[in-house]
This record gives C-alpha cells, structure tokens and sequence, in this order.
C-alpha cells in the first residue's frame, strides 16, 4: 500500500519509502495540521540534502534550526522542533546504528516491546508512540504480536481516529471530524 498522508506526491513517496521520514512526520504531528506535519521530512531532505539520521544528528544546531525555520516552516514552532528532530536522530544513531527499522525488527519484539522503544524516543509520549504503533501496522504490515491491543483504540479496524487511518483526503477529514468532536466533547465535560 502507497502511503497518502500529504497529498504531496513528492513527501509522500519519501513516507512511504523512508521509515525515518515518516518516523519523523509523526514526530511532527502535534500542534499541527497532520498534512503539515508529515510533508516536514519532504522539506528537510529538500534543504539538507539528506535524511540520513547521522546527517540530520550532526548538522550544527543553529544551521538546523535556521533549516527549519525557513519559509515554509518545517513546523508551527520551528526552533523546538529542530531540538527534537536532531534528538530524535541522535537516539537512531546511538540506540539503532541509524537504523529506525530495528525499532520494530530487533529480536523480533512484540509489541510492548516496540512501544517501550518508540515511548524511549524524545518527543514520544504515550498516546504518539500507540499512533506511530498502530501506523505501523494498519499501512506498513509491521504487526508484532499484539500490536492492535498494545496500540489502543489506535489499532481499531475501521476506526478514523489518527493519521494511522488517512489513505485519502477523504479518510483526513473524517479523522479531523473525529478529533474536532472529542475536543467539543472534552470541553463540553
């Protein structure tokens, strides 16, 4: 399965055929439209040359920063992200030898074990690691054992609650009535 996350023909070839891109994207997926967010990686790779976490890593800060924040930003707040992006690549490098895919490879983990080592990464919380879990499985095929339960409501079939559902611009709009009703619902109780 193509991914279609951006509805950018060019990002979302590089989601679909770079884990670290589409790693990074979900990085990325917060206090920003989802489309935004993971047409980010496109931007990078387009300014830095690559994407090779131990380039991304090592770039010097300031010039990452000033990478990101040029027009149109990589992200809503492209100082703290460039911070993040950069740890992020760090730990690839100093954890997987730059290689995001031993996240979910490594010893053949289950699940949990995949979730405690995106949960590990700096910026992933809880609830990003189940979404990035749940992406994984719904359109990468990686489905370490229990990964629709380890993924929560994420790995529900059917569901249209995450980017971990979006195949279309149809399925986008149907995740932003989902997250725009529990908002309304949060805020109602």
């Amino acid at each position: 399965m193509t991914l279609w996350m951006t509805g950018d023909a060019a990002a979302d070839a590089l989601l679909d055929s770079d884990p670290f891109a589409l790693l990074l994207g979900m990085l990325l997926d917060q206090q920003y439209p989802m489309e935004a967010a993971f047409a980010g990686p496109a931007k990078i790779l387009d300014r830095l040359g690559t994407l090779a976490p131990a380039a991304v890593a090592d770039t010097d800060p300031e010039s990452f920063a000033a990478l990101c924040a040029t027009p149109p930003a990589v992200h809503r707040y492209p100082g703290s992200m460039a911070t993040r992006i950069q740890a992020v690549a760090r730990a690839v490098v100093d954890e997987y030898d730059g290689d995001v895919t031993r996240m979910w490879t490594e010893g053949d983990p289950d699940a949990a074990t995949v979730l405690t080592r995106l949960r590990a990464l700096p910026g992933f919380g809880e609830q990003k690691a189940r979404i990035f879990l749940a992406l994984l499985g719904k359109q990468r095929g990686v489905q370490p054992a229990g990964w629709r339960e380890a993924a929560g409501a994420y790995g529900e079939e059917g569901s249209r609650r995450s980017i971990a559902d979006v195949t279309d611009a149809v399925s986008l709009g149907q995740v932003r009535e989902t997250k725009k009703a529990a908002k309304a619902a949060a805020k109602a109780g």
